[in-house]
């Protein structure tokens, strides 16, 4: 049955949500149409964009709108806490445990769970939620006993969640159990004009707030605002509109120059990393950068191992005659042609200024190879350090900070000897 426009109209004002785009108008419609179920339902969108007020219409709409309503956020539930949380514990479970506790699945029978930022649940905590929406039963932490619950699970997420079952981080299983329904929810840049229309109603609630006459944009203001790209979605802008109501006491029409030292400015370039507060208290983006261009370097040598692999012993050695300069920078011991006894030789004959050379000219040229190489090691290795330090040693946090995967961290660890 196909939803209307006066329906899709009527839910939006109910629930507070601004905009005529197509793409949120079909996001509402898809909610609308899946309310009455019980079926999984999966919103993924960025960070700020509004996936919380989808997953209250789906509740508001269905059978279960009597029974009780859950908002949990799963990033923010320490990885040792969460089962507890989730499924309860018994007396004596754990240090700490001096009552039996319910968990939301057991006081939440009847109603509906949303779980907020669902990839970053552990994987043990996983099993038990896919177990919940295939049988509804679970156990409680430190039990036997398989109790029952009747919960309709509404997930989202701001990552991509395949991406994290290739990589080993997210059950397949539960992916499909969970995104029987998708519904994307348009980050605000998708939104075209709903921008302004947002930008009002956030100026004419904090005109009410603060007592204050309420802001208004001019033409080339709104031109400023429609090109910004508003990376936290409705959240940054309606903390844009409030810092500009309380601020700008003197200036009720904002032009676009006023705009302008309101807005953070954008970079061309996407951002690698950002930390708070001082460098040396986390991993800067030149840290970052220098570890993105070891690796690439790194995969160019894989590369040209893989060309080299494809050559005969005899052609190899051609290769490198024809090409010196292509192959003197990589490893001689795993990826060079010739045997480990041959590699100054031929990793420093394409730098020799002649065939008169001496060898303290090959001395001085691999020395400076090597510098180089321990250098990239060492910065690697302070690179790992400072990551596990701002983490707490909290291998899984370091690792994303660092943009590689846990297993990569810990096979580093054990290489550069960080194990405490």
């Amino acid at each position: 049955m196909a939803i209307t426009d006066a329906e899709i109209q009527s839910v939006k004002q109910r629930f507070g949500i601004i905009g005529t785009s197509p793409l949120l108008n079909n996001a509402v419609s898809v909610a609308i149409q899946v309310s009455p179920t019980d079926m999984s339902v999966l919103i993924t969108g960025e960070s700020g964009s509004g996936k919380e007020s989808f997953s209250k219409i789906i509740h508001h709409l269905s059978a279960r709108k009597h029974g009780q309503f859950i908002a949990i956020n799963c990033g923010s539930i320490p990885e040792g806490t969460i089962d507890s949380e989730l499924f309860g514990h018994e007396k004596g479970s754990f240090t700490g445990a001096h009552e039996a506790r319910k968990g939301y699945f057991e006081v939440t029978s009847g109603g509906t769970i949303f779980l907020d930022e669902i990839g970053e649940m552990p994987l043990g905590t996983q099993a038990r939620l896919l177990r919940v929406l295939e049988n509804g039963e679970f156990l409680k932490v430190g039990s036997s006993k398989v109790q029952k619950t009747d919960v309709r699970v509404v997930a989202a997420t701001n990552v991509n969640l395949m991406r994290n079952v290739e990589e080993g981080k997210f059950r397949e299983d539960l992916y499909y159990r969970l995104s029987t329904v998708p519904i994307y929810v348009p980050p605000l840049r998708e939104r075209g004009r709903d921008v302004e229309l947002l930008f009002r109603k956030f100026a004419s609630d904090f005109a009410d707030k603060y007592r204050v006459k309420p802001i208004a944009l001019t033409d080339d203001a709104k031109e400023v605002l429609l090109k910004y790209r508003f990376p936290g979605n409705i959240r940054q802008l309606k903390n844009l509109v409030e810092q500009i109501s309380v601020l700008s006491t003197d200036e009720k029409e904002i032009n676009a120059d006023i705009l302008l030292r309101y807005l953070p400015k954008q970079n061309s370039l996407p951002a690698l990393y950002k930390t708070a507060g001082n460098d040396k208290d986390g991993v800067s983006e030149r840290d970052i950068l220098y570890k993105v261009l070891f690796d690439m370097k790194k995969d160019f040598n894989d590369l040209k191992k893989l060309v080299l692999d494809n050559y005969s012993h005899q052609n190899k050695a051609q290769v490198v005659k024809d090409h010196p300069g292509l192959f003197e920078d990589m490893d001689a011991n795993e990826h060079h042609p010739t045997t480990a006894s041959e590699p100054v030789l031929l990793n420093v004959s394409s730098s020799l200024p002649d065939d008169d050379a001496n060898v303290e000219d090959v001395h001085d040229i691999t020395h400076e190879t090597e510098d180089d190489s321990l250098s990239i090691e060492k910065k690697e290795k302070e690179l790992i350090m400072r990551a596990l330090q701002k983490n707490n040693n909290r291998r899984k946090y370091a690792a994303r900070d660092l943009g590689i995967s846990e297993r990569t961290l810990y096979r580093k660890i054990k290489q550069y000897d960080l194990e405490e």
